[in-house]
């Protein structure tokens, strides 16, 4: 079976992360990745320059032409800057796509820094996208947000996790690489109780667009029919290879390598 996965994310022009990193992911786990475009950004590894937002209506239409056409085995959002665009998505998975598997990068800041979501969106997001996920991913800033408490072990995840949970998601992916310590932790999290993940810290700072490419490998394996444990499992191994063979471009927070050779062996 070669799924289908819908994108909903903004463009990084710097390749790095976004729509491109989840294109590429979705292609090397072996589905076709279609894409509705919320916002372009100017953007390279030292930071974001420039957001020119796509009017909602025309995100609604995106998204409503590739379901009523191509269709999608699995849903996969990203970067969703405002109320309104928000609003626009939730009535287009509401009107055409009942059903198909949710999975929400519930991206809120780039890798230097600079906030990709107003303000007032974080609640909207929180009630109208999250509590309707088949799957969450945060990392521990944006867990930390959603949840209103500070996350400073694997305990805390833990709770976090589980907090998330019973906001109405079917399972949460909390995202532990922010803690300090030669292992990340990622906790998943569902109603039939949770695992943690291990894996060494890889140091480098060739990291950008680690969170959408974890959650695009997932949503990619997912519409193909894997399980959602094994599927997280496997787009770890995934996203660890791509980390440590990255290729080194730019200054700052550069790319990972999204079509490593290992890549597909690994997916």
């Amino acid at each position: 079976m070669r799924g289908r996965v819908l994108i909903i994310a903004g463009s990084d022009s710097g390749g790095g992360a976004g729509i491109q990193a989840d294109i590429k992911a979705v292609t090397i786990a072996g589905a076709y990745a279609a894409t509705a475009v919320t916002a372009l950004t100017a953007q390279n590894t030292l930071g974001v320059f420039g957001v020119l937002p796509v009017p909602p209506e025309f995100v609604a239409q995106q998204i409503e032409v590739v379901l009523d056409d191509i269709g999608a085995d699995a849903i996969k959002t990203g970067m969703l800057h405002d109320c309104a665009v928000i609003a626009a998505i939730v009535a287009s998975l509401d009107r055409r796509a009942r059903g198909i598997p949710l999975v929400v990068d519930p991206v809120m800041a780039a890798k230097g820094g600079a906030r990709l979501i107003e303000e007032d969106a974080i609640e909207a997001l929180k009630k109208d996208l999250v509590a309707r996920a088949s799957l969450v991913t945060p990392n521990l800033p944006e867990a930390e947000i959603l949840c209103g408490r500070a996350i400073a072990s694997l305990g805390d995840m833990r709770e976090a996790a589980r907090s998330l949970l019973s906001s109405g998601p079917k399972a949460v992916l909390l995202k532990g690489g922010h803690l300090a310590g030669e292992t990340i932790y990622d906790v998943l999290a569902t109603s039939a109780g949770s695992r943690v993940f291990e894996s060494p810290r890889i140091e480098t700072r060739h990291t950008h667009g680690t969170g959408c490419t974890l959650a695009s490998a997932i949503a990619a394996l997912l519409a193909q029919g894997e399980d959602l444990e094994r599927a997280v499992e496997r787009a770890r191994a995934y996203v660890a290879r791509a980390i440590a063979s990255a290729p080194g471009f730019g200054r700052g927070h550069g790319p990972l390598d999204h079509a490593h050779p290992l890549g597909r062996e690994i997916l």
